[in-house]
């Protein structure tokens, strides 16, 4: 089934206050997914406005990427102070994996990474709660680190996450909020509220705002602290659509690299130490063509797409190589399968954007992008072996618990 727009005559700023209120009638706990950016930030001010109106104390989770712009930790220490009486702050400086796009030598990064101390872009703030708070496998995955705190944090009670998601900033959001087959996963038959464990929902309060919304608001309450550095990148001309708040290396922040140098030098003088590849990623990135695989890429001379795949291949780290041949030989196996037996050289250009059609040029374009997990095949990250370890060691403990509980019965 298509989802529909439907427009009503309430605005989008009461029409959230409406989702808050009903999501405090319904739930026993809250808390807000805080990134000290805009979206975050409006949507803390928000929650709690209602949470102070009914003495009620919200966990404010904000997780510290330790590449992160000055002004926004500014922004985040005012959020904290303002609210300090209502809320049960945790600001998580923890290991923690993220995608490094910039380079194929070193296509992940740890935060915090204990074993990295020497070139950390900061030291840990005073606020920080690290592993020792959080039951965790580390170094974890950020996707992951996101559910399980909301399971942990919920305990045995109804648990309200509140998430800043808005669904035109892209198609996988508006998805998040518009999929019919999410309808057995929903609050209260309430398609702005997604389950995700047994006791905890995602609250999306303001997923039908547009940027414009944002600015708005902070315009009708100028008393209300907001992030700074979008003042700076208004003026370095960057459009309010494309501003964007995150660790700078992934695969779609990396677009956004080359604004550190401008905005804040003295952060941008320790991202290069950091990680790998930053200060070409910087230079190239609003680069299109071969240069990034963005947009018409070409071939070069006596070569085909496969040739040239197989060339893109033998230039990198044998273990990267071969996570690249594993992937491929997946996504060639999958279109086998679907009727293709041999995989052409490419399709036309409408198809292969849709990913409606297989071709090797596609394959090409993977590589010369960093797409480190193939999300231009059609495919996803897995989950990290640590997680699954954690998850292993769960089932165990659960089994001896069981065989320690027939064990007694028995003897009693």
């Amino acid at each position: 089934m298509t989802a529909i727009k439907i427009y009503k005559k309430t605005n989008v700023l009461d029409a959230a206050r409406d989702r808050i209120k009903e999501t405090f009638d319904n739930f026993e706990k809250f808390y807000i997914a805080f990134s000290g950016g805009k979206d975050s930030t409006v949507t803390v001010h928000l929650v709690m406005e209602e949470a102070i109106k009914r003495g009620v104390k919200v966990g404010i989770m904000y997780i510290d990427f330790e590449a992160q712009y000055k002004e926004t930790i500014k922004n985040v220490r005012k959020i904290f102070k303002m609210y300090q009486d209502h809320i049960d702050p945790h600001w998580i400086c923890v290991p923690m994996m993220l995608r490094n796009a910039v380079t194929n030598y070193e296509p992940q990064w740890i935060t915090w990474d204990p074993d990295r101390k020497d070139v950390w872009i900061r030291e840990k703030p005073w606020e920080a709660k690290t592993e020792v708070n959080y039951p965790f496998p580390y170094p974890i995955e950020f996707e992951e680190f996101i559910v399980l705190f909301g399971k942990w944090y919920a305990g045995d009670k109804l648990t309200a996450g509140f998430i800043a998601i808005r669904a035109d900033e892209s198609l996988h959001r508006y998805c998040a909020i518009a999929t019919w087959e999410k309808k057995d996963l929903m609050f209260n038959n309430q398609r702005w509220t997604t389950k995700t464990s047994k006791n905890c929902f995602n609250i999306y309060p303001i997923y039908d705002w547009r940027t414009e919304d944002i600015w708005r608001y902070h315009g009708k309450y100028p008393d209300k602290p907001y992030n700074k550095i979008y003042d700076r990148m208004n003026m370095a001309g960057v459009k309010i659509s494309q501003q964007r708040l995150c660790q700078p290396y992934g695969d779609d922040q990396k677009k956004g690299l080359w604004l550190y140098h401008i905005l804040e030098p003295d952060t941008w003088y320790k991202l290069i130490a950091r990680v790998n590849g930053v200060n070409s990623g910087a230079l190239y990135i609003r680069e299109n063509g071969n240069m990034t695989g963005y947009n018409k890429i070409s071939l070069p001379p006596n070569h085909t797409w496969r040739s040239f795949c197989n060339l893109l291949l033998q230039t990198m780290p044998k273990k990267v190589r071969g996570h690249y041949i594993s992937r491929f030989k997946k996504f060639i196996h999958g279109w086998h399968k679907r009727g293709y037996e041999v995989i052409p050289d490419e399709s036309p250009i409408e198809l292969e954007n849709n990913c409606w059609a297989p071709s090797w040029r596609r394959m090409c374009k993977v590589l010369l992008r960093n797409d480190f997990w193939c999300k231009g095949l059609g495919q996803t990250q897995p989950k990290s072996e640590a997680y699954q370890a954690f998850k292993q060691i769960k089932k165990e403990r659960i089994e001896e618990k069981k065989d320690f509980i027939k064990q007694n019965c028995l003897f009693n």
